[in-house]
């Protein structure tokens, strides 16, 4: 039998890698910053053309690297960061795995011009596919200029599910950002098809936030920080007030590392238990400094899912900062020391009278004067004329109970109840009217009629740069549906007008719900634009739980959710109309 088990080849054994590491342009980017940062650099340019997929340029005036270093770096686990197996356990640098530029090489077409300060002349690589096209001297600024050009040129199924521009230039101002927020030191740039997107000088820490998220975020911005023998905590967290139904301020960063970390963001969101709704977001921008050897960054290729040895404590420790945080800033609630309707207890001198109290009585009482008829009025009123009024009373409907007639019933401003022949009908409110909605919206796109109301005053609407794009990739789709939504360009857009279906005011945290709406749906591959739109709209104008309905609403609610093409499943095929059949109700009798 002939041997079937072989080595790959090194330009296959790249490609595989780069599945890993490169996975769309905002990939490339990430791994040429932080080897921008690692090389002592103080100025970072990102240059982007078609988000990504036509070019992606990083200049960075660090160090630089002699010729043979600009040829090795792309050989394969080539890195300068690590000579031991001991050397893993105390990485402070960003890139330290040597696979992302033979990754970006093997996927790519490269060109890196770098030159040490000092030296008369750089070197410039070209490299594509993984095969060495050319190296020669070259006269180049002291540090290094990468160029990856046309992106999975040579594997074009994935060039193939690369998302629209707007969608992939969010992602590369999420990595930028990323980067940004973590080096304040570091003056970075990213540019977008020749237009500025961010120009951020070196600054401190708030500063930074500022400069990213726009002038409104200092306005609710708290320090947070906290020194233990365990971990050091510093950084700022969003006043409740503040906080959002949408992602977008949330990070996380150890040892100057942005990291992912579920378990932690509970610790936050338990900080602000009892100030913030259930449904609301707070920013933070928390940096944790610990020991590099109690934590584990090498357990995926993007190294954001990190391992903590003391989780269970750390956990704690963030709790009790962010709780800390928001009580020295008065953000909790606090008692009231006004003096209106307290106790006066007044001060004693060494001349004020001391009295005993003195206690008011009446000798002429009789206790048992009026017994008799005290009883009976008592049974006259449970068993007499009254009975009825006294049951009623006994058995009077909780305040969050409606009961409007006999056709409907309304249950803690949620449910909807109704008798049908096999049993009772018990409709969800919230989900029956974003179906209705969808169904509306939907229809209104087939047919080109979108029904729009025009706002008299036209709202502008400041959102940060990625959520930015993400409106900019839907306002096509937007308008078909009877939105009116204008670029103002500096990340901002003017609503003109929304759908009729769609109740006014709360504009911007509508859009804000919608842009959300609409990238988690971005998953669901199967879904077209127009439909992850009608989705994201519906699910963000209906009416929600809570709201009181009359008997009138609760009618049309339930009429209208019948005339739909599917009136059981909402947009997102969760139940909307559940029967408790006869059988079932006599059960529990």
């Amino acid at each position: 039998m002939s041997d079937i088990i072989h080595v790959l080849s090194d330009a296959v054994a790249n490609q595989i890698a780069a599945g890993e590491v490169i996975q769309r342009p905002a990939s490339v980017v990430k791994e040429l910053m932080e080897n921008a940062v690692d090389s002592g650099a103080t100025s970072v340019t990102v240059i982007v053309k078609d988000a990504g997929k036509t070019l992606i340029q990083v200049v960075d005036n660090g160090k630089g690297m002699s010729e043979s270093d600009a040829r090795l770096c792309f050989e394969r686990h080539a890195t300068s960061k690590i000579t031991n197996t001991a050397d893993l356990f105390a990485i402070r640098t960003r890139g330290f795995r040597g696979e992302a530029l033979a990754s970006i090489a093997a996927v790519a077409e490269v060109s890196l011009k770098t030159r040490i300060t000092g030296d008369e002349l750089g070197t410039h690589v070209r490299i594509a596919g993984s095969q060495l096209k050319t190296q020669e001297p070259v006269q180049t600024p002291p540090g290094t200029n990468f160029q990856v050009k046309n992106l999975f040129f040579n594997i074009p199924a994935r060039r193939k599910f690369l998302k629209s521009d707007q969608t992939e230039l969010r992602h590369i101002i999420n990595e930028f950002n990323h980067v940004a927020l973590t080096y304040q030191e570091i003056e970075c740039t990213l540019i977008h098809n020749q237009i500025e997107i961010f120009q951020l000088p070196p600054t401190n820490l708030r500063q930074r936030i500022i400069g990213v998220f726009g002038k409104a975020v200092n306005s609710y911005l708290i320090p947070i920080e906290s020194d233990t023998s365990i971990i050091k905590i510093g950084g700022y967290i969003g006043k409740p007030e503040h906080a959002r139904k949408t992602y977008g301020e949330q990070f996380f960063f150890v040892n100057n590392r942005f990291i992912k970390h579920p378990y932690f963001h509970k610790a936050v969101m338990n900080g602000y238990e009892q100030i913030l709704a259930a449904d609301h977001i707070p920013s933070y921008f928390i940096f944790f400094e610990t020991d590099p050897s109690k934590i584990d960054v090498n357990i995926h290729p993007s190294k954001t899912e990190v391992k903590f040895e003391d989780e269970r404590a750390i956990w704690k420790i963030l709790l009790a900062s962010v709780r800390e945080a928001i009580g020295k800033h008065n953000l909790s609630p606090s008692l009231d020391f006004s003096k209106e309707g307290i106790i006066d207890i007044p001060v004693l001198t060494s001349e004020t009278e001391v009295r005993v109290p003195g206690i008011d009585t009446n000798p002429g009482y009789n206790p048992f004067e009026g017994e008799h008829t005290f009883q009976r009025e008592k049974k006259h009123h449970l068993y007499g004329e009254n009975r009825t009024e006294g049951w009623e009373q006994l058995f009077e409907p909780a305040p969050e109970v409606a009961i409007p007639g006999n056709k409907y019933l309304q249950i803690k401003n949620k449910y909807i109840l109704s008798p049908v022949k096999s049993g009772l009908m018990v409709i969800d409110q919230r989900r029956a009217h974003e179906r209705i909605l969808y169904e509306r919206i939907i229809k209104a796109h087939e047919n080109r009629q979108p029904l729009a109301q025009q706002s008299l005053f036209p709202e502008t609407i400041r959102l940060n740069a990625a959520d930015y794009q993400v409106c900019l990739e839907m306002l096509d789709e937007l308008e078909k549906l009877g939105f009116d939504i204008r670029d103002f360009g500096n990340n901002s857009v003017v609503v003109h007008g929304i759908p009729s279906d769609m109740s006014p005011g709360n504009t911007a945290d509508k859009l804000e719900m919608m842009i959300e709406q609409y990238k988690t749906l971005q998953s669901e591959l199967d879904l077209g634009t127009n439909e992850r739109i009608a989705r994201a709209a519906s699910s963000t104008s209906a009416i929600g739980y809570g709201k009181h309905l009359t008997e009138v609403e609760m009618q049309e609610l339930a009429d209208q959710l019948f005339s739909c093409g599917n009136p059981n499943n909402s947009p997102s095929g969760k139940s909307i109309v559940k029967i408790i059949d006869l059988e079932k109700l006599d059960n529990f009798f």
